[in-house]
């Protein structure tokens, strides 16, 4: 038995034209749609990047209980299990995030592997002198930033990109492999995750007039770029695709000539995707996980059903496809898998779930059915109580710190973590989901999640869903206070909180701030913070609007930024309304008598200021 998974990170099923895609060239997908089940209902699970593999792992949630970390030791290991059982696995990848602190468990469960260096500002390359870097509307131009010019310096030839020699070195394996049997790959690539570099053969398939600054690479936050930049940084990440594309190609060529379409098992999928300025928005992590970045293409061949070219609309996730894998090698999962096979859902659609759960740790929790998703905000504005549980207390980045694990108590073990206690720390999120308040949406009626409902019975019958689902994944009962939910007994309409926060709701949906619309200048929303505070009077107004968080852990990154990008990032700080007041009031100021420091050109207009931003060692960068 043989089995190839194809992973790719932020696919967006919207840019495939198996999905619907529009003007999008990637023939090597609907290709592999064509002798493949391709499923229309899957929904990725723990969120982002490192939890999702996570999930691939060990076939269950765990964005509940823990943050961005490594594999734990109580964690099923579907790579490892394979190979307790004679399956050589071997992964080629050019993923970075495997390589630091918060990913360094994963890949060694591996038989063997390969790793190529070069994506997202990955430290590879030492160079002293700084780059030459060109003018760009993005914001965070941390250590990433800059080592990520200092790499594209050693990438101009397509054939040294790391999703190049990753696919090389995949295909490598199946020549070398093909005719042996028992053996596992995982082709990963972290493409077409941002930035967006390709090549001109791939950029030719999107002409466009374009004469800004070079813009591949957006900041996790509202869009404030015009929409001539939206429309190129999406073109860039259509090139990039269609370069996966070309990649796909080869491995399916390769199926084709090695005759592994008998005998092979194959996956391809990815762990969610990408909003291109849809909604008003870049990225992920920030907003709720809107069906741009939580639904997710899946396309599976098996040979022992041999179903090509239909469709599939049971509703599966990520954490199928570890049961899915062990079932092919003949392997029944482990007590503690949550996922199923899917091998009689790519044979005849059978549903293997009622509902599924998904979200980010200290986000919304939030359930589908496959027609309706309900996005559980917490209860109060605190976002609180929040728990890590760990055994591995690493960030994305860096290790716990001394200050946060002061406060660690080791706690009794949960029902998954095999008679093991847990350390337990307070833990933080990225953004509080209760600015966006608690959302539910019909997506028969409203497939583009821009409507949310206020509906007693069907929110109750949701509510009742996720509370089930919590139940069964094992939630520590921090999590059902912090999201005003039963540890025990039913749900009831007092549970519900849709009607209650539908102001947040509404706010949340609104576009966000532009830049246009308010004054420029030295003392105004476009100057980053940093220089604010240097002048006291713009100090006062400053440190009225904030207070203590100046003052925080993550005083270094906030202070860095504009008031406009603080809207524009964390929904809820800086509403529009008290945007527009702190403008007004920086704006009365007097004119300064004399100028400490020249005024940025980039202040005396109305686009923003980048800025030089140190990035968190305990927030994900992008994931």
């Amino acid at each position: 038995m043989k089995a190839l998974m194809v992973m790719f990170d932020t696919l967006n099923r919207r840019f495939l034209p198996p999905y619907g895609a529009e003007g999008v060239h990637a023939p090597h997908f609907t290709r592999l749609a064509e002798h493949t089940a391709a499923f229309d209902t899957c929904y990725a699970g723990s969120m982002p990047c490192m939890p999702a593999r996570r999930e691939l792992h060990t076939g269950r949630y765990n964005f509940l209980h823990r943050g961005w970390g490594p594999l734990e030791p109580f964690d099923d290991s579907v790579p490892q299990l394979l190979g307790e059982h004679g399956v050589h696995t071997h992964l080629v990848t050019d993923h970075p995030h495997y390589w630091e602190d918060g990913g360094a468990t994963y890949h060694n469960r591996f038989r063997s592997y390969e790793f190529f260096r070069g994506q997202e500002g990955d430290p590879w390359k030492g160079q002293v002198a700084d780059p030459d870097i060109p003018d760009s509307p993005r914001t965070m131009r941390g250590p990433a930033w800059r080592q990520d010019w200092v790499n594209r310096q050693h990438l101009t030839d397509e054939a040294d990109h790391p999703q190049t020699r990753t696919f090389d070195a995949g295909l490598e394996f199946l020549r070398t492999n093909h005719a042996e049997d028992g053996w596992f790959l995982q082709i990963e690539t972290f493409d077409p995750h941002e930035p967006f570099l390709s090549y001109d053969r791939h950029r030719q398939h999107y002409p466009h007039d374009y004469a800004g600054p070079h813009f591949d690479w957006p900041d996790y936050r509202r869009v404030l770029e015009t929409p001539e930049q939206v429309e190129h940084a999406r073109l860039e990440y259509a090139a990039l695709l269609t370069m996966c594309d070309a990649s796909l190609g080869r491995v399916l060529d390769a199926m084709d000539g090695l005759d592994l379409w008998d005998d092979t098992l194959l996956i391809v999928c990815t762990d969610h995707g990408l909003l291109l300025g849809e909604r008003g928005w870049w990225g992920k992590n920030i907003q709720p996980w809107y069906d741009e970045t939580i639904r997710t293409p899946l396309f599976v061949w098996d040979p022992r059903s041999r179903v090509r070219g239909e469709r599939r609309t049971s509703l599966v996730q990520t954490i199928d496809l570890a049961p899915t894998l062990l079932d092919w090698f003949g392997l029944a999962p482990t007590p503690d898998m949550q996922g199923r096979s899917l091998r009689d859902t790519v044979a005849a659609d059978a549903p293997v779930r009622e509902a599924g759960l998904f979200g980010s740790f200290g986000g919304h929790v939030s359930v589908t059915d496959g027609r309706h998703v309900y996005m559980r905000a917490c209860a109060d504005p605190g976002n609180q109580p929040l728990f890590e549980h760990t055994l591995m207390p690493t960030h994305m980045r860096a290790r716990f710190s001394p200050a946060e694990l002061r406060g660690a108590q080791l706690v009794p073990p949960f029902p998954f973590s095999k008679d093991v206690p847990l350390l337990r720390t307070p833990g933080s999120a990225i953004s509080s989901p209760y600015a966006f308040g608690t959302l539910l949406f019909d997506l028969t009626a409203d497939p583009g999640q821009e409507h949310p409902l206020v509906d007693d019975a069907v929110e109750l019958r949701m509510a009742a869903l996720l509370v089930d689902l919590l139940r069964a994944s094992d939630a520590p009962e921090s999590q059902y206070r912090r999201l005003g939910l039963p540890a025990e007994g039913p749900v009831t309409t007092e549970h519900l909180l849709a009607r209650v926060q539908r102001p947040q709701a509404e706010l949340g949906l609104r576009p966000g701030p532009r830049p246009e619309d308010y004054p420029a200048g030295p003392r105004s929303v476009h100057t980053s913070i940093a220089r604010l505070l240097a002048d006291p009077e713009a100090e006062k107004i400053v440190r009225g609007a904030f207070g203590p968080l100046l003052d925080g852990p993550f005083a270094a990154v906030l202070t860095q930024l504009s008031l406009l990008h603080v809207a524009a990032t964390v929904t809820g700080m800086l509403p529009q309304e008290r945007l527009r007041s702190l403008a007004d009031q920086l704006a009365a100021l007097p004119e300064p008598a004399t100028a400490s420091e020249p005024v940025a050109a980039s202040e005396s207009t109305t686009v923003p200021e980048p800025v030089a931003v140190p990035e968190p060692a305990t927030a994900p960068r992008n994931g």
